[in-house]
Parts: C-alpha cells; structure tokens; sequence
C-alpha cells in the first residue's frame, strides 16, 4: 500500500450475472404462465367451482401434511434429546424435507405444482427425489462443496455419530461466591 498515489479502478459497465441469476426469473414466469392455462383449460372442461374445489383441497391437504411432518419433526427433537446416548429415530422415509416440500407445492395454487406436490409425498418418487438430490449434492459446485463441507464439518464435531455423557474437569479453582463469609467486605 503505498500512500499519495491514487488507484483508478476500471470499471466496464455493471457486474455480470450469472446463468441461473438469468435463468430462474424466466423459469418462474414460463411456470406461472403454465399453470395459469392448465387453470383455464380445467375451468373450461370441468368449471369454475371444480377448480376453486381442486385448489382449496390443495390448500387443505398441504396445510395437513405440513402440520404432519411438523409434529413428526418435532416428536424426533425431543425424543432425541430426553435420551442422548440413543442414535436417532429414523423413518422409513428419512427426514421431513421432501415432505414439507410437497405440503408446501400443494399449497401453490396449480396443477403442476400439486402434481410435484405429490411426487415428493409419495414414497416410491420421494426415495428417488432423494437420491437424485444427493448425487447432485455430491457434486463439485457452490452448493455440493457447501453440503460436502457441512458433513465433514458433522463428522468431525461427532465421529461416529456418538455423544460420550460426562462432566467437565477444569485444573483451576472455583472462583469465590459473592456471598462467602471469608470474602472481605
């Protein structure tokens, strides 16, 4: 660094954004189009009160199936931490991300979001969600090498996954209490 000489930065015009920073607002607009023309060809086909129906069961049975996951979530955590030693209770279905995923999707209203709404509650398509996932998370790239460090990181915090019980033995003394009679005033 030195002092009395001024840098000049070059600047080309603004930053560039990257693929998905372009890509996903044109996803989510061609998605948005799409459900609104399948609402309209089934208000067409079966009527307006059909699809009203179809989108408040949606809101209903996602709302239940959040709820659901939720309370199983939760029952997990404190099961969980009333006996530490014991490893934790797993589901046939593993963890509760595809299922509040799928409660949230049927909660949107659409065809296309309940149809992958009910892809990711199904157990059959959810196990398979979940592996695809997971290679794609083991994948070099921002958010693999994110998940591949957050498990490293789990790995070496809990080796094995065990949690020893036990007390904390420190080599200095106590610190005096305020209210010892010994203390001077």
């Amino acid at each position: 660094m030195t002092f009395g000489a001024q840098q000049q930065t070059v600047n080309s015009g603004p930053p560039k954004r990257s693929r998905a920073r372009r890509i996903v607002p044109l996803g989510v607009a061609v998605w948005a189009v799409l459900e609104i023309w399948l609402l309209t060809l089934v208000a067409g086909q079966a009527g307006g009160l059909t699809v009203l129906a179809l989108l408040a069961g949606g809101v209903l049975v996602g709302s239940y199936v959040i709820k659901r996951a939720g309370r199983r979530a939760w029952q997990r955590l404190t099961q969980s931490l009333q006996t530490p030693g014991a490893p934790a209770p797993s589901a046939e279905g593993g963890g509760n991300a595809l299922t509040m995923l799928g409660g949230l999707l049927l909660m949107v209203p659409g065809m296309i979001s309940d149809v992958a709404g009910l892809l990711c509650l199904f157990p059959p398509s959810r196990a398979l969600l979940r592996r695809t996932l997971g290679r794609r998370l083991q994948r070099p790239g921002t958010l693999g090498d994110a998940f591949q460090q957050a498990q490293q990181a789990a790995r070496v915090n809990h080796p094995g996954g065990k949690v020893v019980q036990g007390e904390v033995v420190r080599d200095e003394p106590p610190a005096p209490r305020r209210d010892d009679p010994q203390l001077p005033r």
